[in-house]
């Protein structure tokens, strides 16, 4: 063995002692989030690497509920596979009339945010640099960090293609470390192996743990004990609590609420009397109360698509090529899935932002396409009497395995042949790809070429 290697070897030897040496009962001992390496001292930098990414808590080695969540995913992914982009504001979003996807947080500093209309963040940033979501590729890099954090426990629970929750109680023994270094280390791994950066947020619950991860952003890790958690909550205002909406704040505002810290004052039987269930919700969360388990794999309740249009739409016909173009794409993702569904849901925006949703269940659960787009054009003729819309989305709801979807129509007897059609231009598109075979009703129509995707936050 040569001199060098011999040293490396003795140095990682003694920063695995160091670390597998932690001083897990003692919480005045942090550690560093960059080397790893436990802190014995109050000292401001790692006293190894030098680091002021430190990490200390009272209850830093109790705690094992997490939330991780991807820094401006979209965003960074394109970062990192463009160099040139990487002190550029960017976004993430659709065209003129579209809304922002995602924005890095150089565009954020400008008032940049997801959901902002495209016009006015470019009003906002116009230096910024404007790119189409690349789902397929973010797709690919969700996973590539999901199967990251089901290494680290089988309790993964996703709520998005760039978060989830985890538990990592009883992980300790496998992993020789507290949960709170597993994820720093988890955070440094993603860094180098993926090439973007995640924050972490630790808590006793599920409400608090995704609280804690939007502090500190980019690169966080933070950590909201159960001892600190009511004082913690009593200055925040009550928009913190999942499930307080817009509307909801307004009417709470309307009643003289504005903190978490009022909630706490208040009786459980007064707040359920005033706001029904979410009453039981403000009077639980907002004293830290959150007894919801972390469920892994849990099953979509629903599949849909959606587009924003360039300019308003209020003719039936424009509406039924996007429509068509809609429901085939989720019908190739139930059927990649194996999944169907039984309620069909139309949704349309007008051109002043409101939001209509129609929804009809048919007798047997679905997969089709023509059947998803037949009940859409059905609920969408009842809405085209001149008014212009924004946006188009389709999808199906009450999910089920596909083993009973579609059985033959005994009514319907062209439904098989369209069946069978559907069938003979999915193996086509397998093979050659999506645009190998277009119907009538999309052939040359371009107004759902890039229809946008989820929002990223």
């Amino acid at each position: 063995m040569s001199l060098a290697l011999h040293c490396r070897t003795i140095t990682s030897v003694l920063f695995m002692f160091a670390v597998m040496a932690a001083p897990v009962n003692n919480p005045d001992h942090g550690f560093c989030r960059d080397c790893l390496t436990f802190q014995r001292g109050e000292t401001r930098r790692c006293e190894r690497c030098g680091s002021p990414r430190l990490a200390r808590h009272p209850e830093l080695y109790r705690l094992h509920l997490a939330h991780i969540d991807c820094d401006a995913f979209y965003a960074a992914i394109e970062k990192r596979d463009n160099p040139a982009l990487k002190d550029k504001p960017l976004i993430i979003g659709g065209g003129k009339r579209g809304v922002v996807s995602t924005a890095c947080y150089i565009a954020r500093i400008r008032g940049v945010r997801s959901a902002m209309p495209m016009f006015k963040a470019l009003e906002a940033c116009p230096e910024a640099v404007v790119i189409p979501p690349n789902m397929e590729k973010y797709v690919r890099v969700g996973r590539e960090v999901r199967a990251m954090m089901q290494a680290l426990t089988p309790l993964v629970e996703p709520l998005s293609i760039d978060e989830a929750f985890l538990d990592l109680a009883g992980t300790e023994r496998l992993h020789g470390l507290p949960p709170a270094v597993v994820l720093a280390r988890f955070a440094l791994a993603v860094e180098k192996e993926i090439g973007i950066t995640v924050s972490a947020g630790l808590s006793y619950c599920k409400f608090l743990a995704k609280i804690a991860s939007d502090f500190r952003k980019p690169r966080g890790f933070s950590v909201i004990g159960e001892a600190e958690a009511v004082g913690f909550l009593a200055t925040q205002p009550v928009t913190m609590i999942w499930g307080v909406g817009k509307a909801f704040n307004a009417t709470l505002e309307r009643d003289g609420i504005r903190t978490i810290g009022q909630l706490q004052t208040m009786e459980r039987g007064d707040l359920m009397r005033r706001y029904g269930v979410m009453g039981d919700r403000l009077y639980r969360l907002s004293r830290g109360e959150d007894v919801r388990r972390v469920e892994p794999d849990q099953d979509a309740k629903s599949v849909s698509a959606e587009t924003t249009f360039d300019t308003d739409i209020a003719s039936l016909d424009e509406l039924v090529s996007v429509l068509r173009g809609l429901s085939e794409k989720v019908s190739a993702r139930l059927k990649k899935s194996g999944i169907a569904g039984r309620t069909v849901v139309l949704k349309l925006k007008t051109q002043d932002f409101k939001l209509r949703t129609r929804n009809r269940q048919l007798g047997d659960p679905t997969r089709l396409a023509d059947r998803i787009f037949q009940t859409g054009v059905e609920l969408l003729r009842k809405e085209t009497d001149g008014t212009k819309f924004r946006l188009l989305g389709i999808g199906v709801s009450d999910l089920s395995d596909d083993d009973k979807a579609d059985p033959p129509d005994l009514v319907d007897v062209q439904s098989r042949k369209r069946a069978m059609a559907e069938g003979a231009i999915d193996a086509l598109r397998d093979k050659f790809g999506r645009k190998a075979v277009e119907t009538g009703y999309t052939f040359g129509k371009g107004r759902d070429a890039h229809p946008p995707e989820p929002l990223e936050d």
